[in-house]
């Protein structure tokens, strides 16, 4: 069975393709035309649709909801995943919203609150560290507005063509985006150059691509180490943070922790307390997290990570007792 899947893919790839387009097409002429209630109504739509009709992707969220916090009540998990895709919908229909008239559309989309502002202000430049959160394509635009050159990556989505469109659309601020395929040199030039980083953490990445073993919601996951890697190699600090929607379809950029270059250092220390600190602000606000993406369970540690991973753990806690003797 798992052959004939993969011998179909192909052939599901170039079917999928021109309803990709379209879905494309359609974000740029419609949703570039709206006012921002506009923007909200059409993106709440979109995401009642996205859920009637996404049976994997309400099973993924229903299976990351049982690892996050075991069997919850059924109407409460619906509630949660229904907001779930509503916030997605918000966040992909911002990126298209503000293809055009970007500075002021962000500008009436979204705010910095004080503690992160007075961060980013004596900090330049600096790795800022997120996931799949809030609306986590303002969080380089509003550091962009503060005063920060920014630089992004970008994984394919659908098509090459596709993957250049939108790339387009979200250097339409003026940040750049570097394509995720050798994005290490580009990436590493920019921040000793002075440009700030913008980083998600909480995608899948294979160890053989260089993603070490970490624990999230104590599950086992491999993640990428590039944010404590450029912190460590450019000396300067991490800043970890999120958007927080507010009751208005508005953002507040909130700062979760920050970190020194030195701190870095220990690449897995570093990488842990990330996925900690937006562990715990997924626990507080489920709904905001992109639920129905496949993240638990999607590889399997090899008896070599898994060592690693215990290991490191180990040296933690030794670490931690030592700092509580003290």
């Amino acid at each position: 069975m798992a052959k004939r899947n993969k011998r179909f893919k192909p052939l599901k790839r170039m079917l999928r393709r021109p309803f990709e387009w379209l879905g494309i097409g359609l974000g740029y002429l419609i949703f570039t035309n709206l006012t921002r209630k506009g923007l909200l109504r059409a993106c709440d739509f979109a995401s009642r649709v996205m859920y009637r009709f996404d049976s994997r992707g309400r099973a993924n969220a229903h299976a990351n909801l049982l690892v996050m916090f075991g069997n919850i009540d059924p109407k409460r998990e619906e509630l949660i995943v229904r907001r779930s895709y509503r916030n997605m919908a918000r966040a992909v229909g911002h990126a298209f919203w503000t293809c055009r008239n970007a500075v002021k559309r962000v500008r009436s989309a979204g705010e910095v609150d004080a503690r992160a502002a007075r961060f980013l202000a004596q900090n330049k430049p600096a790795v800022t560290v997120s996931g799949h959160i809030g609306c986590w394509e303002i969080l380089s635009q509003l550091a962009f507005l503060e005063g920060h050159s920014m630089m992004s990556v970008a994984k394919d989505i659908g098509s090459g063509a596709m993957t250049k469109l939108l790339m387009k659309a979200r250097k339409s601020i003026g940040q750049e985006i570097i394509h995720a395929d050798g994005a290490f040199r580009s990436l590493m030039a920019g921040v000793k150059a002075g440009k700030s980083l913008g980083l998600l953490v909480d995608q899948n990445v294979r160890a053989a691509d260089g993603g070490i073993w970490v624990r999230f919601f104590n599950q086992p996951v491999c993640v990428s180490a590039a944010p404590a890697f450029f912190a460590a190699k450019a000396k300067v600090p991490i800043i970890v943070a999120w958007s927080r929607p507010l009751n208005d379809g508005r953002y507040c950029c909130e700062l979760i922790n920050a970190y020194s270059c030195d701190q870095a250092r220990d690449l897995w220390a570093m990488t842990q307390r990330c996925l900690k600190d937006l562990e715990g602000v997924i626990r507080r606000h489920p709904s905001c997290w992109v639920l129905n993406y496949h993240f638990f369970g999607r590889h399997s540690a090899s008896e070599d990570g898994a060592a690693r991973l215990a290991e490191n753990e180990v040296k933690a806690a030794e670490r931690a007792a030592k700092e509580r003797a003290q």
